[in-house]
């Protein structure tokens, strides 16, 4: 039997501890999160569309400059069932021992996990929610691969057989855009694998798809979602920070 979603649990995730070093100076005083797309800052295009789509309870993972993260959720959105994080040590690890850390806040429910730095269209969101997979990748075919994406490799029934930035570019379907439903069943077993991987110090700074691989290694289903032609960005640097501006600007 097919494992389903439940629309009416699901919460949300947002990483939003890291530094965003490769876009400074425009992150010297200012997460990431923060900066602004037009009269819209990242956080808030990103809230919105989650409660646009029903979603209202959202576990922030911060670190970074994070009381100007707590201010801004708790002044723009009063409403919202939001829970914070803190992973002390946000400089030395990165997204897996992030998102490990949400455990005691998602172990009982489904959720859809975002990397705070991606802008995207609400469909995007609607897809993914209404998906009829439980555990599932966005995935955007139509991209330039390089070294920094997240390529993603699938087998002849779209399971998703690798997912990191060391896959050849020729061998992708495209790129992962940072944002993943997963299951309630799944979520107990992935915060299992992140847990034995960050007991090695030698796993600190692995990325949360380390854990999703290692997870299909032993046989769990993930699954890709085609979102090729709607419009998203990842903002790592301030060309993708302009890229983000010309692309969402005059639809906000």
């Amino acid at each position: 039997m097919k494992e389903q979603i439940n629309n009416t649990k699901i919460k949300a995730i947002i990483l939003a501890a890291g530094v965003g070093s490769r876009i400074r100076p425009l992150t010297d005083n200012c997460p990431k999160s923060l900066l602004k797309i037009g009269d819209h800052t990242i956080l808030q295009m990103m809230v919105s569309n989650l409660q646009a789509c029903g979603i209202n309870d959202v576990i922030f993972v911060l670190g970074y400059l994070q009381d100007q993260i707590k201010d801004y959720v708790r002044s723009n959105f009063p409403s919202l069932n939001a829970q914070f994080v803190t992973n002390e040590r946000y400089e030395q690890t990165n997204t897996g021992y992030s998102l490990m850390l949400t455990e005691p806040f998602v172990k009982d429910c489904d959720f859809i996990k975002f990397d705070a730095d991606v802008v995207f269209d609400q469909d995007i969101l609607r897809k993914l929610i209404v998906s009829d997979v439980a555990n599932c990748l966005c995935i955007d075919k139509d991209i330039n691969l390089d070294a920094e994406e997240i390529k993603v490799i699938v087998d002849e029934q779209n399971k998703v057989l690798k997912a990191s930035k060391e896959v050849a570019p020729q061998d992708a379907i495209g790129e992962s855009i940072g944002i993943e439903k997963i299951s309630k069943a799944t979520g107990k077993l992935l915060f299992t694998e992140l847990k034995l991987m960050m007991n090695d110090p030698e796993n600190h700074q692995a990325y949360y798809e380390a854990a999703y691989e290692r997870l299909i290694e032993k046989n769990v289903t993930f699954n890709t979602l085609d979102i090729t032609g709607l419009k998203w960005t990842e903002i790592d640097t301030q060309a993708d920070f302009s890229l983000a501006k010309s692309i969402f600007c005059n639809q906000i």
